[in-house]
């Protein structure tokens, strides 16, 4: 796969299949989306390529910085294994939304990157203000001679799947249900950092975990079943999100793994975390022995989870 941010470094084909969009998190619909890419392309014998944009549309006409489920790296590694040619990175600016669609295609895709056919989902939207639709876009192929391939929406439980949706399930703590519709695990990439040792004098040591980017979805305040990579190595754990409100809580939110097994100083170990299961909410206890207690009681219900997993 070759990733290209500048127009003049594609060679211009016009035997070219090409989807366009943000596809934050990378989630099933998107992969519907980047199969029939795959096998349109093979059809035709074509070149696949994906026009993705960093930053994120919405932080430049929007209200204000998005909450990603995948950094702009992470979505490079997940379109990476779904064999697609070449991933076109457009550097989003206030300037480059002001185009019409018009304008945006015949730079861009007809005399930019060429093209034969177009894979879109169904709420496709583009141009100034977002203003083209799906219909503007047939027309555009009609009186340019491309095709233009339509996906239904994909669902699961009877809800649409969609970035958004996802971006909710988190929110409220739902990473199972997120999971499905991502097809894997949330996961968070961050740096291990010194805390203030709480844990260890708990029996509980943990690893405070800073995001590898702020940018990115954390999920709802309380405890999770979390799998742990780091050295090349998968590990389970517990992980809390909040403010540990049992401790005289300061309003900064912290992530902290139970790493099981695991007993080492692990600061300024790369580490990504993927949440399996959420396990309850964050929980203000009336002394330092009640804690301990329900921590006790929150591995022995991972452990049971671990044994789940591995069967």
């Amino acid at each position: 796969m070759i990733v290209v941010r500048k127009l003049e470094d594609i060679t211009r084909d016009s035997n070219s299949v090409i989807t366009i969009g943000t596809f934050d998190g990378v989630h099933l619909g998107h992969k519907l989306i980047f199969r029939r890419l795959h096998e349109r392309a093979t059809e035709y014998n074509a070149r696949s390529i994906i026009v993705t944009f960093e930053p994120h549309p919405r932080e430049v006409v929007g209200k204000g910085p998005v909450k990603l489920l995948s950094t702009l790296d992470e979505r490079l590694e997940l379109m990476k294994n779904i064999g697609v040619d070449l991933v076109y990175v457009i550097e989003f600016t206030f300037d480059f939304s002001r185009q019409t669609s018009r304008e945006f295609y015949e730079r861009y895709i007809l005399h930019g990157t060429g093209v034969r056919s177009v894979i879109v989902g169904h709420d496709h939207m583009f141009g100034r203000d977002r203003k083209s639709n799906i219909d503007e876009l047939r027309q555009m192929g009609k009186d340019s001679h491309f095709d233009v391939d339509v996906l239904e929406p994909v669902s699961s439980e009877g809800e649409i799947i969609s970035s958004t949706k996802i971006r909710n399930l988190l929110s409220q703590g739902d990473v199972e249900r997120a999971a499905k519709y991502l097809d894997r695990p949330y996961s968070m990439k961050g740096q291990v950092v010194e805390g203030d040792r709480r844990g260890k004098t708990l029996n509980f040591p943990t690893a405070n975990i800073q995001p590898q980017s702020g940018s990115k979805v954390v999920p709802q305040n309380g405890v999770y079943f979390v799998s742990l990579e780091f050295d090349g190595n998968i590990f389970y754990g517990m992980l809390n999100i909040g403010v540990r409100p049992t401790f005289k809580p300061d309003g900064q939110r912290i992530i902290e793994a139970n790493i099981f097994g695991i007993n080492d100083v692990l600061y300024g170990k790369e580490i990504t975390v993927n949440f399996l299961r959420r396990i309850r909410s964050e929980i203000k206890f009336s002394s330092k022995e009640e804690l301990v207690t329900q921590l006790h009681n929150d591995r022995e219900l991972c452990m049971k989870f671990i044994n789940k997993v591995q069967q």
